[in-house]
């Protein structure tokens, strides 16, 4: 019950403030420190440095030109590697912002994955981010109509193929065992990768991205885009184990 109006040195993490007396919850769900003890209600000045001040604010990044989406996506990444995510766009406040519609800055084809979420691999929130998920991050006609949607139509101005270390589907492939089902199906996809991996996993997985970004590019409405300058068709591979995304293309 500290009552003290001690001036606050605040250090910030999810907007939490510090000074030298102990712990008070904000109404807003942030955390306050100083020393005065739990339950504090002094009136000390509070002067925050914000962490994941982005908790609650959009990014004012610009997202206008794939140059600059690239590098937002490069800051994200970097930014969930070290475990300092800003968590933009993720409050309910977002959420009725989007309400009449969206107007995702990136378009992905990812794996299907369980391992690998796009949007906090890549730090960010609802609306941001136009995902396709397919086990092998392969290319086929419905693949490609959603993406054609996400960039001609929703305005995306990055087209990014994430592919991921240790991915089963492009061992499978190499592997060539009898599967249940039509999992098979997804070898045709991934088979010309593989012919040129030496048995690689590793290199069969990079070279998949780049097959699958040469499929998508023979689309008149991407190549198009890509023509005009609106869009850039690029390719990544995620390492399960770092976090970290590597452009490969």
């Amino acid at each position: 019950s500290c009552v003290c109006r001690a001036k606050m040195t605040p250090t910030v993490r999810n907007f939490s403030m510090v000074h030298s007396h102990g712990i008070k919850t904000l109404s807003s769900g942030c955390s306050m420190t100083h020393s005065c003890g739990p339950s504090c209600v002094c009136r000390a000045k509070k002067t925050p440095t914000v962490r994941n001040f982005f908790n609650f604010f959009s990014t004012s990044a610009d997202t206008s030109s794939p140059a600059g989406v690239l590098k937002v996506l490069e800051e994200g990444n970097a930014r969930f590697v070290k475990g300092d995510v800003q968590a933009p766009n993720r409050s309910p406040e977002r959420l009725k912002e989007l309400e009449g519609g969206q107007s995702p800055f990136v378009a992905f084809l990812s794996c299907a994955d369980s391992r690998v979420p796009v949007e906090l691999v890549f730090d960010q929130g609802f609306g941001d981010v136009f995902v396709c998920r397919i086990a092998g991050n392969i290319v086929n006609t419905e693949t490609i109509g959603s993406l054609e949607f996400g960039t001609a139509v929703l305005g995306a101005k990055v087209l990014y193929v994430l592919g991921h270390s240790s991915c089963g589907a492009v061992n499978a492939t190499m592997a060539g065992n009898a599967v249940p089902g039509v999992i098979s199906s997804l070898y045709y996809q991934i088979k010309p990768a593989c012919e040129h991996a030496n048995g690689d996993l590793d290199k069969a997985i990079e070279q998949n991205v780049k097959f699958q970004v040469e499929q998508l590019a023979v689309s008149p409405v991407l190549k198009g885009l890509v023509d005009e300058g609106k869009l850039e068709i690029v390719g990544g591979v995620y390492d399960l184990t770092s976090g970290k995304v590597n452009r490969v293309c």
